[in-house]
């Protein structure tokens, strides 16, 4: 639509208001744009984030909405690429890009940002954690990948030739771009949560260190270390680290060669099952011919007479055994205590004493008098013989005196 009228017929009059709609309609074609440049005057206002986008000759108001803060990073004097589209205000009467991504470009740059994650993740101990080991014969691979054919052929290359058929699924999400970062970790989450995944392989082809900083994403990062499958980290060319190589289970160079590291060789398998079967069969033929030549070696008569020595020998033991608790026996053993005990009570009963000739001397006042002492001459006594008593008066006292 043109916004003017010829020169020749003059100025087309407007309203404000239908110039502003206008300008916004002639923009709408343009799409999501990329544009790359140095942040200027960067800062926060309510859930936004503003900042100025310039270069040597131009600049450009930018605005990050609150939703998209934490995919936004922004530090005054640092070289970023803005993915977006362009808005007009129509309050402020000027142009601005609405930003859906802000990616630092260029190493030092890059770098920055990862070694900014790379401090978090090792504060939470995250890259020293213990790694899941990879299973020799997983019972399924899940791929985590983008449309690229190259890296889906090269894996299923690699699949085709250790094990035609194995169970390998591939799990496509984007994989560069603004929310790279989440659409990966939705992915290994997903995939992660089939019961039979044993192990996730992150894949991507290869890429400047821009391309690849979805992949050094703190938050994708804690998602693989969070994983419950082994997971394997396969981004890039050989050259390439970014910060998921770290965090994984497994780093490889290539595809190719993670494909070659999870996927069991078929043949490899059959080789190893055919050794243990053969090492499994000799051992029992082993067992077998030994058995044969011990038979052969015994001499059956003494074989079965040592068996009926032995088996007489626990038959004497076992009515030994036997014999010792009859009851019988040990009524006979508890009549024999009994009759012990009642002699010792016999031999202590005061009455058998008095019946060998001992008596027992009682004062008047009933006290036993066991000794000369306080006896007087005239006094008394009672004596307790074996049958009866009788009463004595002291004529003489002999024995010590107090």
């Amino acid at each position: 639509m043109e916004l003017f009228a010829d020169a020749e017929l003059g100025p087309r009059r407007v309203t404000l208001v239908r110039l502003s709609g206008e300008i916004a309609r002639n923009l709408a074609p343009i799409g999501r744009i990329a544009v790359d440049g140095e942040v200027h005057s960067a800062r926060r206002g309510g859930s936004r984030l503003y900042f100025t986008l310039r270069d040597r000759n131009a600049r450009l108001s930018v605005t990050v909405p609150s939703g998209r803060l934490r995919h936004c990073r922004a530090e005054d004097g640092e070289h970023v690429r803005v993915t977006g589209s362009l808005e007009w205000d129509n309050q402020r009467g000027a142009l601005r890009l609405e930003a859906q991504s802000v990616e630092p470009i260029g190493e030092g740059a890059v770098a920055a940002v990862v070694n900014q994650a790379r401090a978090a993740l090792a504060a939470d101990g995250i890259l020293d954690r213990i790694r899941r080991p990879i299973p020799r014969l997983p019972r399924m691979v899940a791929v985590v990948c983008g449309q690229e054919a190259a890296v889906r052929k090269d894996i299923e290359a690699v699949v085709l030739d250790r094990f035609p058929g194995f169970p390998v699924v591939f799990r496509v999400a984007s994989v560069s771009g603004p929310g790279a970062s989440e659409g990966v970790a939705a992915a290994v989450a997903e995939v992660d949560s089939w019961p039979e995944v044993d192990v996730i392989i992150l894949a991507r082809g290869g890429g400047d260190a821009t391309e690849l900083l979805p992949f050094s994403d703190e938050v994708l990062c804690r998602v693989v270390a969070r994983c419950r499958a082994a997971v394997v980290s396969a981004i890039g060319h050989d050259g390439d680290r970014p910060l998921v190589d770290d965090v994984a289970d497994l780093r490889c160079g290539t595809p190719s060669i993670a494909a070659a590291a999870v996927v069991p060789s078929e043949r490899e398998l059959r080789t190893s099952l055919d050794e243990a079967l053969a090492r499994c069969r000799k051992g029992v033929e082993w067992h077998v011919e030994t058995a044969a030549r011990r038979l052969a070696a015994g001499d059956p008569a003494r074989a079965l007479a040592a068996g009926l020595e032995r088996a007489a020998s626990r038959l004497e033991r076992a009515l030994a055994r036997l014999e010792l608790r009859h009851p019988m026996n040990r009524l006979r053993e508890e009549t024999a205590r009994l009759d012990g005990r009642r002699r010792l009570l016999d031999a202590l009963d005061p009455v058998r004493v008095l019946e060998r000739g001992f008596a027992i001397v009682r004062a008047s006042d009933g006290r036993v008098v066991r000794a000369t002492t306080g006896l007087t001459p005239g006094e008394e006594l009672h004596l307790q013989l074996a049958n009866g008593r009788v009463s004595v008066t002291v004529t003489e006292v002999e024995g010590e005196r107090p």
